[in-house]
């Protein structure tokens, strides 16, 4: 359950949480008088205010209150699906605001591409990555062998992998070592060992879905944008949640 909302909340905060600056550089904007609340301006940064009532404006530009952020990342290889630099750059890296409350959804290894997404939302983040909830995530990858009608059955039927059992999965087979794969939960490096079991191995690895989100055209490598309202709509609505503000 979401937390309840304060009713008013303090200008530098919500302008900061807008990633509009740091406190105090919003602090400066307000003592030039640069920022308005509801046509007034607010030389005030700690002036409090309903955002989610409140006309904003800096600059002369209005401003839209948001409690959550979602972004949708083309991950390329050599950065860590983590909010530190561990064995290699964040990911974090590539997102153009700054913020300290970023969490990726799910794990891609530091060689996988692909589709990552990155929310500020701890319930839909839980959510999305709990095994109950069964988001589907689809994989395009390239084998070091083809892949047989074997695979595919064998990964229909659900096996073990090191002792624990997996949901079954759905194997499609491409033109020499091309698969697509669609599986239900996130294990460790759970593509890559499934293929291992299977005596075989993966040299390319590239998430191109997750629920109801697909991997943009016409989003290179390292780029990244905000979820449009219907993809946000999809992805709260594949996990029983309503959207946020």
């Amino acid at each position: 359950m979401k937390k309840a909302h304060l009713t008013k909340e303090r200008l530098d905060k919500v302008l900061a949480h807008l990633g509009l600056g740091s406190r105090k550089e919003i602090h400066k904007l307000a003592r030039a008088g640069r920022i308005t609340v509801d046509g007034e301006v607010i030389t005030d940064a700690g002036f409090k205010l309903d955002p989610r009532s409140a006309r904003i404006a800096v600059d002369g530009e209005e401003v839209f209150y948001r409690e959550f952020f979602h972004v949708l990342l083309n991950k390329p290889a050599g950065y860590v699906t983590s909010t530190q630099d561990r064995d290699g750059p964040s990911v974090t890296h590539l997102l153009e605001m700054v913020r300290d409350d970023w969490m990726p959804v799910g794990r891609l290894d530091k060689d996988t591409e692909g589709l990552l997404l990155i929310t500020t939302d701890g319930e839909l983040a839980h959510r999305l990555t709990h095994p109950r909830w069964k988001v589907p995530k689809r994989y395009y990858a390239e084998l070091a062998e083809p892949a047989t009608q074997a695979d595919v059955e064998a990964f229909a039927a659900g096996f073990e992998l090191e002792g624990e059992p997996l949901q079954p999965a759905e194997l499609t087979l491409g033109k020499d070592r091309r698969v697509e794969l669609v599986i239900r939960e996130g294990r460790y490096h759970q593509v890559k060992r499934m293929f291992a079991a299977r005596g075989n191995r993966v040299v390319y690895l590239k998430r191109v879905a997750f629920g109801p989100l697909e991997l943009p055209e016409d989003l290179e490598l390292g780029e990244s944008r905000y979820l449009t309202a219907e993809e946000e709509h999809a992805l709260y609505g594949a996990v029983g949640l309503e959207p946020g503000v």
